[in-house]
């Protein structure tokens, strides 16, 4: 994500198109809305368009407005977002969904920032910044016909690759912050800090919605104030994701990804215990002799589930008593 940034803060002040991938949830609008804050047009109006909300047949109008009289009930004439975006940006969430003859107009744009509106004589020209976002891989979108490949270099000028919160679970604590004191505010709450218990438990979360998903909890935490409902509402959700991945390994589908992570994670876990064991549980020779940083080691244990050296129950002969730890 400070990669992220980096590139944000770089194409902010170039006035070019941006393409933002990655999953729903991840917070692709918040990247754009960021690129808009940072640039020359942080001042002009930030007009976001959900292609994916709005059927094929509307959506042209909806973009590029209409004359009077273009069709039956064109009583007005209609400027279109586009118009609106004028001397600001304008935020395509999920292009894919754009019918294939509309991207014919939408590329004319890009070219020469002009359009027309439906029904009308002449070019309007303006001048607007495109960011697009997509959860599509849309080089597969172009091999199966549904998406021009010009548009796509056109669009394409700069990418950023949101990554899934699964990915990034070490951010999760800040998220977990950032979120609390923000419905905190918004409900003139006080619910407690998460607890470790319970982030041990989001760390181990999938997290299928990403961000948007964490939000909502976290949202529900400050109205209910209960972290009970929430270790419950977790549990369910990994029990349904196990019983769908079971479900497929039955009919002979297996979701290769998650079968990996699942394979990984436990043999990481095993490797952790045995070289923590060794060393009398002291994480920074484990971590020196794993080679991995210390904050790597306490960011696996997380996410592993386990235990500290202090609630370690081993039977005497195996286990140094606590007097014989030595400090981290």
């Amino acid at each position: 994500m400070r990669a992220v940034r980096q590139t944000v803060s770089k194409v902010a002040g170039a006035h070019i198109p941006v393409l933002i991938t990655g999953p729903s949830g991840a917070g692709k609008e918040v990247i754009a809305r960021l690129i808009h804050q940072n640039s020359a047009c942080a001042d002009g109006p930030f007009v976001k368009v959900n292609c994916a909300a709005i059927p094929g047949t509307l959506l042209e109008s909806e973009l590029f407005g209409y004359e009077r009289g273009a069709f039956t009930g064109a009583n007005t004439q209609k400027p279109g977002r586009v118009e609106l975006a004028s001397g600001g940006t304008l935020f395509l969430d999920e292009i894919a969904e754009i019918d294939f003859g509309l991207q014919a107009k939408l590329l004319q744009l890009l070219q020469d920032n002009q359009f027309w509106r439906i029904g009308g004589r002449e070019d309007i020209r303006v001048n607007v910044r495109v960011i697009c976002a997509t959860n599509r891989q849309l080089e597969t979108e172009i091999e199966q016909g549904r998406f021009r490949q010009d548009l796509f270099y056109r669009i394409n000028v700069v990418k950023i690759q949101l990554p899934q919160l699964r990915e990034r679970a070490e951010d999760l604590p800040e998220l977990v912050r950032y979120f609390l004191q923000s419905f905190a505010a918004k409900y003139k709450s006080a619910p407690s800090p998460i607890s470790q218990n319970m982030m041990r438990a989001m760390a181990r979360h999938s997290w299928p919605g990403n961000i948007r998903e964490l939000r909502n909890l976290i949202e529900r935490y400050a109205i209910l104030g209960s972290e009970d409902s929430l270790m419950n509402e977790l549990q369910q959700n990994d029990l349904a994701a196990e019983s769908r991945l079971a479900a497929r390994s039955r009919d002979g589908v297996v979701e290769l990804k998650s079968a990996t992570r699942q394979t990984v994670q436990e043999l990481e876990k095993k490797i952790i215990m045995k070289t923590l064991a060794a060393n009398r549980w002291n994480r920074k020779l484990a971590a020196k002799e794993l080679q991995i940083s210390y904050r790597t080691l306490l960011y696996k244990n997380r996410q592993c589930g386990l235990p500290s050296r202090r609630s370690i129950m081993k039977p005497a002969s195996l286990e140094p008593s606590a007097s014989e730890f030595p400090a981290d």
